[in-house]
């Protein structure tokens, strides 16, 4: 049987090799589907700032913990590390113009709000009409890559009906002919 080892001790092929270009994995990225969300917080003067969100994941039920990833250059980023608190709103189907708003680099925190239903909880602006909402406090934010992991205590919840707003393949979509499949026994 050949040795199939690395001819160079201690090369780690997994790990060493440069992997698949930028192309490649954004592609691989578009097709995961994600529900869309507005994380927003508080600047340093009391302003609130938010951003449109594909990256949220449920992290813990007890103690109850969600995980963001948001752009290391946002603004809203910098408000809830600094303020220590944050609160998520997952869109409603009919939420896109609000999703596209908050996604628009050129549009001012403030005149981001302008037009949706919002509500402070806890001194946090919360999106009111959302499918849900939570109000949360920083437990830890670490850098990888061209991103942030934010993982945020959940200190507040609503839920409310509808249907959410999904993001796949770089557009936003809904859900259309929805059934529970049958689970598998």
């Amino acid at each position: 049987m050949a040795d199939l080892a690395p001819a160079t001790a201690g090369w780690d092929t997994l790990r060493d090799e440069p992997g698949p270009d930028t192309v490649r994995c954004l592609g691989l990225y578009a097709k995961l589907t994600a529900g869309v969300t507005v994380v927003t917080a508080l600047d340093g003067t009391g302003r609130p700032t938010g951003m449109t969100v594909s990256a949220l994941t449920s992290l813990s039920a007890r103690p109850p913990l969600v995980l963001a990833c948001l752009r290391g250059s946002s603004r809203t980023l910098n408000a809830l590390r600094a303020q220590g608190a944050f609160a998520v709103s997952l869109l409603t189907a009919h939420q896109r113009p609000v999703a596209d708003l908050f996604a628009d680099p050129s549009v001012p925190p403030g005149r981001r709000f302008a037009g949706s239903h919002v509500r402070q909880v806890l001194g946090l602006p919360v999106l009111a009409d959302a499918l849900a909402w939570s109000v949360c406090l920083v437990e830890d934010v670490r850098p990888y890559g061209d991103h942030h992991v934010v993982v945020g205590r959940v200190m507040a919840v609503e839920v409310n009906g509808g249907r959410p707003l999904l993001w796949h393949d770089r557009g936003f979509h809904t859900l259309t002919g929805f059934r529970e499949l049958p689970a598998d026994d």
